[in-house]
């Protein structure tokens, strides 16, 4: 059994709750991952990469990310979310004009501190681990892509809807306490829902108990759906021993060295192949058995 499934995480579960989970629904010995970790409080689409889709981790997980979060002004966390201790309480008095002007401050090429309950290592330990023992040292800042900060309207006494289009690596609860730091009272996010991953998104992901109803495999989706942002390559029946065998085989014309591409022997979805400098298609993730 192979392939992706589209997942609906439910709050109140870590990620790898979720894959153990549908873990416990496949034959004994399934390789099952995720692909982009969501914080427990947090709802929305996870991928779950089940058999050889987890040979294609590194080729999706780096796409675009969408979310709907919920900025609660006045109040600053150590966690810069709602289950974390409140440690400051400022008053607010700023306009949603205001609001939109700080966005703007925070959409592109920006770099960003993440918070010190995260699971980036500092020496080996992760963040949060230093952090509950009240020993953690600011993480550094890093650069990261923020395709949209959009403020949706208000959502109640001090509450904005927002909605964030970013790349990987960006913390969203850190843009949220960014957002209050920047309007001078402060703030953290009160909640965070991710309505699309990539290929995957909320409007087709399935919940835990829609997929222990129905089993795994109907839901499954094919291992190059979410690889469709990579050209395709297609092999004739010539290059079956080679492609078989791991072996290089000519790269088509017209595509540069480095470029990353889909390929397919025939009709089957033979993996993930790179352009070598001398024209060479060397594959990265074999799928064939």
């Amino acid at each position: 059994m192979d392939g992706f499934l589209n997942v609906l995480k439910p709050p109140g579960m870590t990620s790898s709750d979720v894959v153990v989970t549908v873990r416990r629904g496949l034959a004994r010995g399934t390789r099952v991952g995720h692909g982009g970790t969501l914080d427990p409080d947090a709802a929305g689409v996870l991928p779950v990469c089940v058999g050889r889709a987890t040979r294609l981790f590194d080729y999706f997980i780096d796409k675009e990310k969408e979310y709907l979060a919920e900025l609660t002004l006045g109040v600053v966390t150590d966690t810069q979310d709602a289950t974390g201790r409140v440690l400051e309480v400022r008053e607010v008095c700023i306009t949603e004009a205001q609001l939109r002007a700080a966005c703007a401050r925070l959409t592109g090429d920006i770099v960003q501190v993440p918070p010190a309950y995260s699971a980036i290592k500092r020496g080996g330990v992760r963040l949060y681990e230093l952090a509950r023992r009240g020993e953690a040292p600011e993480a550094e800042g890093r650069p990261v892509r923020v395709e949209a900060l959009d403020c949706l309207g208000p959502a109640g006494y001090n509450r904005y809807r927002m909605r964030v289009i970013c790349r990987k690596g960006v913390y969203v609860r850190t843009l949220m306490h960014d957002l209050g730091a920047l309007l001078g009272c402060g703030g953290h996010m009160s909640f965070l829902l991710r309505t699309r991953a990539g290929a995957f998104d909320i409007a087709r992901a399935s919940t835990l108990e829609e997929i222990a109803q129905t089993g795994a495999a109907p839901l499954l989706k094919p291992l190059d759906a979410p690889l469709q942002h990579l050209s395709a390559v297609r092999l004739d029946r010539t290059h079956t021993h080679a492609v078989r065998n791991g072996n290089p085989v000519p790269a088509p014309e017209g595509l540069n060295p480095g470029t990353v591409v889909r390929v397919y022997l025939e009709d089957a979805f033979a993996g993930i192949g790179e352009v070598g400098d001398q024209g060479q298609l060397r594959f990265r993730a074999m799928l064939l058995v």
